[in-house]
């Protein structure tokens, strides 16, 4: 497909969307590229969710565009956008995971969805607990997780289908810096393994970090629209 070697992964052109009456986003035009790293801020309420949501077509724009690997999103049917979600890694804001599941079946859980045979991906399955630090605790129930373990469970399950993309909505939302830096060295080897990567955060300090490891854009939703954000980060 075009996209694994063309201009972009994700496209969004001048886009709206109006929630509740009110439009949340007006005018927003972006193109992620293969194997780019973009951070997205502004205040809460903001509308930073909201446009994740439209980068992985949970969500139709009210008016504009938004292709994902090449495909209108208004074009797809239900299927459609449940194979392109396979290439899309989420990490939500509020991970969600089943409590009586150990939380090596929980990270598993997209490999069931997929139709995959679990038994047959166990070692990859143990080789990426591992790379989260999280094989000692591969049979902890979610609730005897710390915030920084869910957190780093939640990545792990977003990319056990290896995708081109990872999209993360405040991922070091809940953890102390220490486990904020750990997230980020994840999702940098993530993005030098040639994953597009976006992550929505209110954490400058982040950020800051991040530019020190690899080369990252830094977009703001201000008043609606979407600017470049300045050098001063």
């Amino acid at each position: 497909m075009s996209d694994r070697t063309g201009a972009r992964v994700i496209e969004l052109e001048n886009l709206a969307y109006s929630y509740g009456g009110g439009e949340l986003l007006s005018d927003v035009s972006l193109k992620l590229a293969p194997g780019s790293f973009h951070f997205l801020t502004g205040p809460s309420g903001a509308g930073k969710t909201t446009f994740l949501k439209l980068c992985y077509g949970a969500l139709v724009p009210t008016s504009g565009f938004v292709r994902i690997f090449d495909r209108d999103v208004r074009d797809m049917s239900r299927d459609d956008v449940a194979q392109i979600r396979r290439r899309i890694g989420v990490v939500h804001q509020d991970c969600q995971f089943l409590d009586h599941l150990p939380l090596y079946e929980n990270v598993a859980l997209p490999l069931t969805v997929a139709g995959f045979d679990v038994a047959g991906e166990a070692e990859n399955l143990r080789d990426l607990l591992a790379w989260c630090g999280l094989e000692p605790r591969a049979n902890a129930l979610p609730p005897q997780l710390s915030g920084g373990e869910r957190q780093r469970a939640a990545l792990a399950r977003a990319v056990i289908l290896s995708p081109d993309v990872v999209l993360a909505d405040e991922p070091t939302g809940n953890v102390d810096w220490e486990m904020s830096q750990r997230l980020l060295t994840l999702l940098v080897e993530l993005n030098r393994m040639g994953k597009t990567v976006l992550i929505a955060t209110h954490d400058l300090g982040l950020i800051r970090a991040a530019k020190q490891q690899v080369q990252a854009r830094v977009l703001r939703i201000s008043n609606r629209r979407l600017q470049l954000a300045g050098a001063d980060l």
